[in-house]
């Protein structure tokens, strides 16, 4: 076995002993919303949005952005778990700004190792084989973060089955003290009607 599976049996056989009753803890969401957020390991939505096990739905991916598999999630959310408010947050250094659809297309069709950054851009190992799949991909990087919370809140808003009733709020998670900033252009668009 590897360290890391090791490490992760074992915080999980501490957490069973203290598991108690959230075992009884019902499906939907008890604060009834939902939040969308990038997958960065230095992001705890539980920390940072005050929330306990069985609050909230927390759905994640690279930069927080409303992909298909994203409004999915958030429709799901709410048409069969009863949630009535949602969040996109995306956060300040994020690795989405880092590259482009080009670079990493371009990454993937050198080689499928993991490729290195520095000041001077990425780098990849270049010891293929690679694949030239990642250039037909829309990666939803991130240019300009207000930007993209703006038009992921849009996208959201603009989907036909997203009831219009139910607020979505813009906010940028600043990595380097935490605070939760919002994004007033992207709040007045998801404004409920």
């Amino acid at each position: 076995m590897s360290k890391v599976l090791d490490e992760v049996l074992a915080a999980n056989a501490d957490y069973v002993e203290d598991f108690g009753d959230k075992g009884d803890l019902p499906m939907p969401p008890g604060r009834n919303f939902s939040i969308l957020t990038c997958m960065d390991a230095r992001l705890d939505p539980a920390k940072y949005a005050g929330l306990a096990e069985g609050d909230a739905h927390v759905i994640r991916n690279a930069g927080g952005r409303a992909s298909d598999d994203a409004i999915r999630s958030l429709v799901i959310s709410y048409k069969l778990l009863g949630t009535k408010e949602w969040f996109v947050i995306h956060h300040s250094d994020c690795g989405m700004e880092t590259f482009n659809n080009e670079i990493m297309g371009d990454l993937l069709a050198s080689s499928l190792k993991t490729a290195k950054v520095d000041a001077s851009g990425w780098h990849d190992s270049n010891e293929g084989p690679g694949s030239t799949e990642g250039k037909f991909s829309q990666w939803l990087t991130i240019s300009d973060q207000n930007q993209s919370v703006t038009e992921d809140v849009k996208r959201i808003r603009s989907n036909s089955m997203v009831p219009s009733d139910i607020p979505i709020y813009g906010y940028i998670y600043d990595s380097k003290t935490g605070k939760l900033i919002e994004v007033p252009e992207a709040t007045e668009a998801g404004k409920a009607s």
